[in-house]
């Protein structure tokens, strides 16, 4: 809040924020437990954990990371994956879908790939899903190298889990969405005009992923 109210050009002293947002009983959104959406009993090969929590990086486009989570509607469930560029963690691809499925990662990754420009990242990084482990996905990534977290792990992947902590406590836990479609639209705004364009990161010296691109700056 003190962040963005300085960047609105409000010079107030920190304190004073925090004085205020507690007589007005503000407080930020709480974390509630997810729904385990990661299937890692398979038979599938998987990769070992090559990104080793080395979640800051120079250089755009170099490490990828992936997740997949689940938005409640009165339809039944939605599930969202995403792509984030650890450079900026700008949110690069993301694919939503009533069903768990290889196809929503790789939907995903292919949105990542085009809006990028590139044929691949160096890394991609992900935990040990069958959608991640899946022959059809693995194909994608044969000019990459894969990476994932070790089994129960999930601060090997805290990058993206910080993400979707963030889209369940700013916007899915504050909402009752009706239909599957209408938390589609309410997700896309959140990640494109909002969390991309918008929303300041102190991992980025409280800048949106999208200004921080656009300056050039080197990641912490």
């Amino acid at each position: 809040m003190h962040a963005s109210l300085k960047q609105q050009g409000t010079n107030v002293n920190r304190k004073v924020v925090e004085k205020l947002m507690r007589a007005n009983r503000i407080q930020p959104g709480r974390k509630r437990r997810f729904r385990l959406t990661t299937d890692s009993k398979h038979e599938l090969p998987v990769s070992e954990n090559h990104l080793n929590r080395a979640f800051g990086t120079a250089k755009k486009n170099k490490v990828w990371v992936s997740d997949i989570t689940y938005i409640d509607t009165k339809e039944g469930w939605l599930y969202l994956a995403a792509f984030i560029d650890l450079y900026s963690r700008k949110v690069v691809g993301w694919s939503m879908s009533e069903r768990i499925t290889a196809d929503l990662v790789i939907s995903a990754y292919d949105m990542a790939v085009q809006r990028r420009g590139l044929n691949s990242p160096e890394l991609v990084h992900s935990d040990r899903g069958s959608q991640y482990a899946s022959f059809a996905f693995r194909e994608k990534l044969k000019k990459c190298k894969q990476s994932m977290s070790r089994k129960g792990n999930c601060w090997d992947n805290a990058v993206a889990e910080s993400f979707f902590g963030a889209l369940k406590s700013e916007l899915v836990y504050r909402s009752n969405f009706e239909t599957r479609k209408e938390a589609e639209l309410s997700v896309f705004e959140y990640i494109e005009i909002f969390y991309n364009k918008t929303r300041l990161h102190s991992a980025l010296g409280y800048l949106s992923p999208m200004e921080f691109e656009e300056k050039g700056k080197t990641a912490a």
